[in-house]
């Protein structure tokens, strides 16, 4: 049976979000990715919005309670919607989130009280030059070199733990992200098997 709760784990400008948004379509999953849930709150200009993009703009990362309630509320939605019988996705994409092993663990209290554990941890993995060359090229205002490398050093400190984490699991799959999104994607696509 084909896995449908599935993490996306890797470096800012791997490709996470291109490949989550392609599958989450191609598989009928929900696509949760916490980027664009916060994106959204700053472009409606929300207090909350306000208070991410400034958070943002230094390159830092977001509450953790913030984003599991947002987490917290999709998949209940979700659930809610299966439960009485209208049609949807059945499974869900994590892209972005969880960032360190505090989220990792309060994430796996939350599936597990919902009942949804995760089946597979894809983690793409690119070479930092690349990656300051596809992040520059976005046209982000928080995009420069000072920020995304801080971003990328952030992402080390925290998210690496969350590699052996899942490891340990048996759920961690590495993926090269080099190559067209075609050939990512052929790679993502035979995970999940």
């Amino acid at each position: 049976m084909t896995k449908q709760r599935l993490l996306f784990l890797g470096p800012p400008g791997a490709g996470k979000g291109t490949q989550a948004q392609q599958l989450a379509a191609r598989q009928g999953l929900l696509h949760l990715s916490t980027g664009d849930l916060l994106r959204a709150e700053v472009a409606a200009g929300t207090p909350l919005g306000q208070e991410a993009q400034a958070v943002m703009a230094r390159g830092e990362l977001v509450s953790d309670g913030l984003v599991l309630a947002i987490v917290r509320s999709r998949l209940e939605q979700q659930a809610a919607s299966l439960n009485r019988g209208e049609p949807g996705p059945r499974g869900w994409l994590l892209d972005g989130f969880p960032r360190n092993l505090a989220q990792a663990e309060a994430l796996e209290a939350l599936l597990n009280e919902l009942n949804q554990p995760i089946e597979l941890v894809v983690l793409m993995e690119l070479d930092d030059g690349v990656l300051m060359q596809r992040l520059l090229s976005r046209g982000r205002d928080d995009d420069n070199t000072a920020v995304i490398q801080h971003r990328l050093e952030v992402y080390r400190q925290q998210t690496a733990p969350l590699i052996a984490h899942y490891r340990q699991q048996n759920l961690l799959e590495p993926v090269a992200a080099e190559g067209s999104v075609d050939e990512v994607a052929a790679r993502i696509e035979s995970l999940l098997q």
